[in-house]
């Protein structure tokens, strides 16, 4: 027989290689946790569907104006986030089926789509104007200059604003409303 069989290994000896065998894998598992957290890696549940921006553009020094000519407040106290549609000029069939989609994402939300509305920027398709949750804003230059890539020729960009007025997110056109849905979710429950 060996020298060192398990047979042959006195219980102060096999008590130390239990001890190094735990701290190897605890900081094994420490060693790898860090790999993959500097290497960039997230876990699928955890990534956003839209692109989150950074920084942030910043919408709270250019109030915008509700269709009506009445101010529109961002009020971060009443901790509303809001879904912006900012369509180019001429989109229709494409804006309403948009419409449609938002309008079926807002009311997904249940009892927190108190909490959630959504914007649109510019003069809406007249089918659009049933979507609850709907606040017509004026098209504003200013406004739309500051959102990042909002004349997008693939269609139209939605954006997600935190209750401050920050642009936080875009979606790009055709993107999965699910996605849009998953992800204000996850906002919503950071009250």
């Amino acid at each position: 027989m060996n020298a060192t069989s398990p047979e042959r290994l006195s219980p102060r000896s096999r008590g130390r290689w239990t001890l190094i065998a735990l701290f190897g894998l605890f900081f094994g598992a420490m060693a790898l946790a860090g790999v993959l957290r500097f290497s960039g890696w997230q876990p699928t549940a955890h990534r956003n569907s839209g692109q989150l921006l950074q920084p942030p553009a910043d919408l709270r020094a250019l109030p915008p104006t509700l269709a009506n000519g009445q101010p529109y407040a961002w009020n971060p106290e009443a901790r509303t986030w809001r879904i912006l549609v900012a369509p180019s000029a001429g989109c229709t069939s494409a804006c309403v089926t948009l419409s449609q989609g938002l309008g079926k994402v807002w009311q997904l939300f249940g009892h927190n789509a108190d909490n959630v509305e959504i914007l649109w920027l510019g003069t809406p398709p007249a089918e659009v104007l049933g979507v609850p949750a709907l606040r017509v804003l004026r098209d504003q230059p200013d406004l739309r200059a500051a959102l990042p890539a909002v004349d997008d020729p693939a269609g139209t960009p939605v954006y997600v604003i935190d209750p401050n007025g920050f642009v936080i997110m875009r979606y790009a056109p055709g993107f999965d409303m699910a996605g849009l849905r998953k992800d204000l979710a996850t906002l919503l429950k950071l009250k």
